[in-house]
């Protein structure tokens, strides 16, 4: 959900890479349900395995809980999100993690100084 909001709000300013420590098969119905809601489409999302390639590459890192499983490097900077997991929960809980993510991202974007789309 946070790279999908990135994408979004952020457009061709941003670049993006998502990945976990370790991805289902494929992305949770439900979020994507809860994205669809507000106009962003994940449906053809694959999920993939975070890499030591895509931390080094990246300036900013958001982790949600992912602990000793994610590569570190000294002067990366760090987030790490402490939200709820969406696995096995339904719509209406994934709704107010979705809120939570885009608030952040509006907050990350605005930091870095780069206005968020409408």
């Amino acid at each position: 959900m946070a790279a999908a909001f990135v994408t979004h709000l952020g457009g061709d300013r941003v670049e993006v890479r998502s990945a976990g420590s370790a991805p289902a098969d494929t992305v949770n119905p439900a979020v994507v349900a809860a994205m669809s809601e507000v106009g962003i489409d994940i449906s053809a999302e694959v999920p993939k395995v975070l890499t030591t390639e895509a931390v080094q590459a990246s300036d900013v890192v958001i982790t949600m809980g992912c602990g000793d499983a994610c590569p570190f490097f000294p002067g990366k900077r760090y987030l790490d999100w402490k939200l709820d997991d969406p696995a096995g929960q339904g719509v209406e809980a994934v709704r107010q993690i979705r809120d939570q993510i885009e608030q952040r991202i509006r907050g990350l974007l605005a930091e870095l100084g780069i206005e968020a789309a409408a």
